[in-house]
């Protein structure tokens, strides 16, 4: 399986990779939010050499009880990150030899004019948390040669949807993806420019992410990577009784174990070392 980015690629199967979060906003719900660009560029270089293969820089925090930023914040808080990357990275060094290199560069947004945007610094993908409701997005990822992650959601970004009730999700998840594949495809992608997201916590309540994690293996049919935003979720909190996202990190490298065994190939994580050493010593123990 291969992963097409602007000007390189990388092939499954390999270690899982591990993407880094970086949040350049005040709203985080794991409160490890900046607006700060300074800080912000210094928590990606300590995600970079602590093993992180992607940078995943969020200018605008998903929470639904918060309102959203205007375009041209979201955009500007991009900037003082995007632009300033390219320099900083150049002085990393990665952590070891099959670490990604340097990191893939993704920017979590939804909106098009912030896609449009940010494309040309440097950004090669785009982790869509709106779930692809038109092709825009992905005509815009084909025009500049990006990948484009695509999540599973329903409804509009930034609104809770904990009304939403799904008989059988992972039924549902199916069709969505399908659905959405011929939709990034026909606006010009490429499959292997595709990422697959199951979003977990997003419009599903306890039990349907605990299916999700059951039936991770489903979603391996389409022959794309799976991306399971494992960390700090509400799901751990709700099993383990832990309402500060912040003490969740164990509860995390659970889910990174059980999400291996079924079939995953990225995880976006706060807290990168413990992932990091989790994928690798998992990964040494599935070697023959």
């Amino acid at each position: 399986m291969i992963w097409k980015l602007p000007h390189r690629e990388l092939s499954f199967p390999r270690r899982p990779l591990v993407m880094g979060i970086v949040n350049v906003n005040d709203d985080s719900f794991s409160g490890d939010g900046t607006l700060d660009p300074d800080e912000a560029l210094s928590r990606a270089a300590a995600a970079a050499e602590a093993g992180a293969d992607v940078i995943d820089v969020g200018a605008e925090s998903a929470r639904t009880n918060r309102e959203a930023v205007a375009v041209a914040e979201e955009i500007q808080r991009f900037e003082g990150f995007l632009r300033r990357w390219p320099e900083l990275v150049a002085g990393l060094e990665p952590r070891d030899a099959e670490q990604v290199w340097p990191p893939v560069v993704s920017a979590n947004t939804w909106r098009p004019e912030v896609v449009e945007t940010v494309l040309p610094w440097g950004v090669e993908l785009i982790n869509d948390m709106g779930g692809l409701p038109d092709g825009r997005n992905a005509r815009l990822c084909a025009e500049h040669g990006a990948s484009l992650l695509i999540m599973h959601t329903v409804g509009e970004p930034k609104v809770p949807h904990l009304h939403q009730q799904w008989e059988d999700v992972m039924g549902a998840m199916e069709q969505f993806f399908e659905d959405k594949l011929r939709m990034a495809e026909a606006a010009g992608l490429s499959r292997e420019q595709l990422i697959l997201d199951p979003g977990i916590d997003f419009a599903k309540q306890r039990d349907d992410n605990l299916a999700v994690y059951a039936g991770l293996g489903r979603l391996q049919s389409w022959g794309r990577p799976i991306l399971v935003p494992v960390s700090r979720k509400t799901v751990i909190g709700e099993v383990l009784d832990l309402p500060n996202p912040q003490d969740r990190d164990a509860g995390t490298v659970a889910c990174v174990a059980v999400a291996m065994r079924r079939g995953a190939h990225l995880f976006r994580v706060h807290q990168v070392p413990a992932t990091w050493q989790a994928v690798k010593v998992l990964s040494a123990m599935a070697s023959p």
